[in-house]
C-alpha cells in the first residue's frame, strides 16, 4: 500500500477551475501488479478468508441479486466454499412460486423490461416468505447470509434478528452514519443496528475513507466498497456519483488499517461492483480487498436464478431506475467458475484458480501478502500486444 501512494503522490491534487481542486481517482482496468523478487508455487497459496466470525475458502461473495442468488444458489455456494447474499426486498420474498416471475423477467424485450421490473416488484414483501426463505437456506445447509436497503432494515430487523441469520448485509447505494432524513420517518441508527442485532452486520456502499472509518466506529463487521461499478448499474450516468475502485478501496483499505492500529479489531473490506474476471479480482485485492462481491460472473453460471440474465438491485424503482438487466448468458457450472476447470479463455472461469495462480507469481502466500504487492498505474495493460485476440474477439479481446 505505500508503494501505491508513492506512485499516485506527484499528482494528487490537479485544479480543475479557478477555485476547484480534484484529486485523480484510477479503476481497475487502470492499474496492474508488479512480480516481486520471489514466487511461490500456488498450491501452498491461501486464498481465505474471515468475515463475522465465519471462515471462507474462496473470497467472493454472490451479490445479492435476484438473477443471481436465490436459496439453491446461497446454498451452493456455501458447500463451494463461497458465500452467496439473498436479497430479502426481491421476488424471493415478494412471491412463493418465483419461477413464473423470472421467465417474465428474462422472456421480456428491452422496451418493456422497466415498466415490467416496476410492476413485479411493487408487490408488497411477505414476512413470512422472508422466515422461510432462510429456513431453506439454513435446510439445505447452506450460511444464510441476507440483505436489505437500510428502509427494510429498520422495518425488517426484529424478523431477522430472530430468524436464525448468519450475516446481514445492509446495502444501499451510498450508506453513511449521518442521515438527514424527513420529520415524519425513522431513520436508521448504525450504531444501535450494529450492536443490537447480536449478528454481525456489514455496510455498505461506500467510496471514501472517511465514512469507510465511521462505518467500522458504529460497529460494521465488513465494510462494502463501490458505487455505480456494476456491469448491470446505471447510477453513475444516472446520478453522476462515484469513485473509480482501485482508489476507493486503497482508500478503504487505508481506513481498516488505521481502524485496526486504535482499536485492535480487523474489519474486512469487500470491493463491490465492476469485477468480471480473476484479473480483476486479484487487482481489488492489491489495492486492500479482504474479498469482493460480483454479480454478473455469478450470473452466468447454469444454475443461476436469472436464465442468463443480469439486473441490479436499483433496476425496479418506483421513480429512478439506477439499473439495467443485461444478457450475460450461461457459461457453466457454478463449480466450473468458482473452482475450473475452464473451458473459456476470458477469464471468467476458475476464478479461485487465478486468483492463486496470481498470488504465486506475485510472491504472495496469503490475501495479507496480497494486499502488500507492487502497483503501478497501466492504462495500456489491457491493450498492449493484444491487437490479434482484439480483431478475432478471443480472450481479452472479447
Amino acid at each position: 500500500m505505500l508503494i501505491w501512494r508513492e506512485v499516485l503522490s506527484d499528482d494528487v491534487n490537479t485544479q480543475l477551475g479557478h477555485s476547484k481542486v480534484v484529486r485523480r481517482a484510477y479503476g481497475i482496468d487502470e492499474i496492474a501488479l508488479v512480480p516481486g523478487e520471489r514466487t511461490v508455487d500456488p498450491e501452498v497459496t491461501d486464498a481465505s478468508w474471515e468475515i463475522g466470525g465465519i471462515q471462507r475458502e474462496i473470497p467472493i461473495i454472490a451479490s445479492a441479486m435476484d438473477g443471481v442468488v436465490d436459496v439453491k444458489m446461497a446454498a451452493s455456494l456455501s458447500k463451494l466454499g463461497s458465500l452467496g447474499v439473498l436479497n430479502l426486498e426481491g421476488i424471493q420474498t415478494r412471491y412463493e412460486d418465483t419461477e413464473a416471475v423470472l421467465k417474465r423477467i428474462s422472456s421480456v424485450d428491452k422496451e418493456s423490461f422497466v415498466p415490467l421490473m416496476q410492476e413485479i416488484y411493487s408487490k408488497p414483501i411477505q414476512v413470512e416468505l422472508i422466515k422461510k426463505r432462510i429456513g431453506e437456506i439454513k435446510e439445505e445447509g447452506g450460511i444464510a447470509a441476507v440483505s436489505a436497503t437500510p428502509a427494510a432494515a429498520i422495518r425488517f430487523r426484529e424478523t431477522i434478528k430472530s430468524s436464525n441469520v448468519d450475516l446481514f448485509f445492509v446495502q444501499a447505494t451510498v450508506v453513511s452514519t449521518e442521515h438527514i432524513g424527513p420529520k415524519d420517518k425513522e431513520t436508521l441508527d448504525l450504531h444501535s443496528l450494529c450492536n443490537g442485532m447480536e449478528i454481525p452486520v456489514i455496510l455498505g456502499n461506500c467510496v471514501t475513507f472517511e465514512v469507510a472509518l465511521q462505518l467500522m466506529n458504529a460497529g460494521a463487521s465488513g465494510v462494502m466498497v463501490g458505487i455505480g461499478p456494476g456491469a448491470a448499474c446505471t447510477s453513475r450516468g444516472v446520478l453522476g456519483v462515484g469513485i473509480p475502485q482501485a482508489t476507493a478501496i486503497a482508500d478503504c483499505a487505508a481506513a481498516r488499517n488505521d481502524y485496526e492500529k486504535k482499536t485492535g479489531r480487523y474489519v474486512p473490506i469487500i470491493a463491490d461492483g465492476g469485477i468480471v474476471t480473476g484479473g480483476d479480482i486479484c487487482k481489488c485485492i492489491a489495492c486492500g480487498a479482504d474479498a469482493v462481491m460480483i454479480g454478473s460472473p455469478i450470473a452466468r453460471a447454469n444454475e443461476a436464478p436469472g436464465n442468463g440474465f443480469h439486473w441490479g438491485m436499483a433496476t425496479p424503482s418506483p421513480v429512478l431506475p439506477r439499473g439495467t438487466r443485461i444478457k450475460v448468458g450461461s457459461t457453466g457450472t457454478l463449480e466450473r467458475i468458482l473452482k475450473g476447470p475452464a473451458l473459456l479463455d476470458d477469464g471468467t472461469h476458475n476464478l479461485l484458480g487465478a486468483i492463486r495462480t496470481s498470488m504465486g507469481t506475485l510472491g504472495a502466500r496469503s490475501i495479507k501478502e496480497m494486499q502488500e504487492v507492487e502497483i503501478v498505474v497501466a492504462p495500456s495493460l489491457l491493450t498492449e500486444g493484444k491487437v490479434y485476440q482484439k480483431a478475432q474477439q478471443l480472450g481479452m479481446g472479447k
